[in-house]
């Protein structure tokens, strides 16, 4: 079983910046995809940002939806199985609950097999 939690959310006036942080715990055997997700009151959950594994130096490659562009920036801490949010310059737009997704592969009983998990949901407020 993999376990996905996120943290961080909360009120912010707009403008203000927050960091939102998803943990991935659990029979983990590798990780290749980690992404951001918001859903708004009465609209489709949209993907925020992806880190994607791959690049011993780069570290992975990284997306963004176009409106987040230059404003949020997406890391992983591959040792701790974390993954980040910074979000700056916020807006009223960018209310919504964050969820965190994991895919990768997991250890089960006699080998492994894919996994892709979503953690219950960050709230993250921004007022005008």
């Amino acid at each position: 079983q993999v376990r996905v939690v996120e943290s961080g959310g909360g009120l912010v006036q707009a403008g203000g910046s927050l960091r939102l942080s998803c943990l991935a715990s659990g029979s983990i055997f590798s990780i290749d995809r980690m992404g951001w997700y918001r859903q708004a009151p009465g609209k489709q959950r949209e993907l925020v940002a992806v880190i994607i594994s791959g690049g011993i130096i780069s570290g992975g490659s990284t997306n963004y939806a176009d409106s987040v562009k230059g404003r949020f920036t997406i890391s992983r801490d591959n040792a701790k199985n974390t993954m980040y949010l910074q979000m700056t310059s916020l807006k009223p737009e960018d209310t919504a609950v964050y969820y965190c997704n994991v895919h990768g592969i997991r250890r089960v009983a006699f080998g492994v097999e894919n996994f892709d998990s979503w953690g219950q949901g960050t709230q993250v407020t921004v007022s005008s």
